[in-house]
């Protein structure tokens, strides 16, 4: 059987797949190349990450296929439902990168309260002829510790947020549509741990009373965070969107800032991508990356072997 990983797979994905008979295919096909490819080469499973789309109409074209895999959680870019109604066997990997967005949402954080994003701008530019004042433009960096960070949406990604949050000595709110309570475990390298159970707050206090907030949800109908919710959050609120681009309203964000009313923000992920908005990349109190949450050696390997796993147990014959 034929596996077009279309946006890659780890090599131990690869040998996992291999090993079980499987030929995989690591060809990058262009998306209007899709269909053709797919249908000369009799593609059995086709793995994407967000980069590739499975449409119905790709679906209706290609008959051959018969597992849809997305390396990571989120599987707005395939029409997952229309694709089961035909019988075709849709999975994702919900485990294997949650550690690594959680990771990246520190980075930022980290890195917004002392400054780095913006110091790691002037420093190579005038580190040598303002030395002295870049360190007093950049001296009243402030502490994690005793702060209090909003988790929206508490599935997977968001209890791993609050697990490394706890472990720095932050307090945690948390809110979710589904999910009345959670416990997280901090586990230490020398096999002890500590269970501390969340229980979930509505919205509206998590706004008022959060230091920093964290996004993890799915795409919406509407923006998440927008001009209202914005108006209910402290002043000098920090907020990070690992998540989806489109759960932020990006402009109402970039006026708070103005307004002084949001410190900073750290986006991995935007509305228009490939093409982020200039007065987002232009922002020196935003910290950005290219949607790298989930891009670490770590995760992808994970990310190969589970989803080899899941497609030997459902399609080897």
């Amino acid at each position: 059987m034929k596996i077009l990983a279309n946006d890659g797979i780890s090599q131990s994905g690869i040998e996992d797949l291999q090993n079980n008979g499987f030929e995989v295919i690591t060809t990058k096909v262009a998306q209007v190349q899709l269909e053709n490819f797919i249908n000369k080469h009799q593609i059995d499973g086709i793995l994407v990450r967000s980069a590739t789309q499975v449409r119905q109409e790709l679906i209706d074209a290609c008959p051959s296929i018969k597992l849809i895999g997305r390396g990571g959680v989120g599987m707005d870019n395939i029409d997952v439902d229309y694709a089961i109604n035909q019988g075709i066997h849709v999975i994702n990997t919900p485990k294997a990168s949650s550690n690594s967005v959680a990771e990246l949402v520190f980075a930022h954080l980290f890195g917004m309260v002392r400054f780095l994003h913006q110091s790691n701008r002037e420093m190579p530019l005038e580190g040598d002829s303002k030395f002295k004042d870049l360190k007093k433009a950049y001296a009243l960096g402030s502490e994690l510790r005793g702060k209090k960070i909003g988790i929206i949406g508490f599935g997977r990604i968001g209890q791993e947020v609050a697990r490394i949050a706890l472990g720095l000595g932050m307090e945690v709110l948390a809110t979710d549509r589904f999910i009345e309570s959670a416990p997280i475990s901090v586990d230490f390298f020398n096999g002890q741990k500590i269970t501390i159970t969340i229980e979930t707050i509505d919205l509206d206090i998590l706004l008022k009373e959060s230091d920093f907030i964290s996004l993890h949800v799915p795409v919406q109908e509407d923006y998440v965070i927008g001009t209202k919710e914005i108006s209910k959050m402290k002043t000098g609120v920090g907020i990070i969107n690992a998540a989806r681009g489109g759960v932020i309203d990006e402009m109402a964000l970039i006026k708070a800032i103005e307004k002084n009313k949001v410190k900073f923000a750290g986006l991995d992920v935007f509305e228009k991508e490939p093409n982020p908005e200039i007065q987002l990349l232009m922002n020196p109190e935003l910290s950005l990356t290219p949607h790298i949450g989930a891009a670490t050696v770590e995760a992808q390997d994970r990310i190969g072997i589970e989803l080899a796993t899941q497609i030997i147990g459902l399609l080897k014959e």
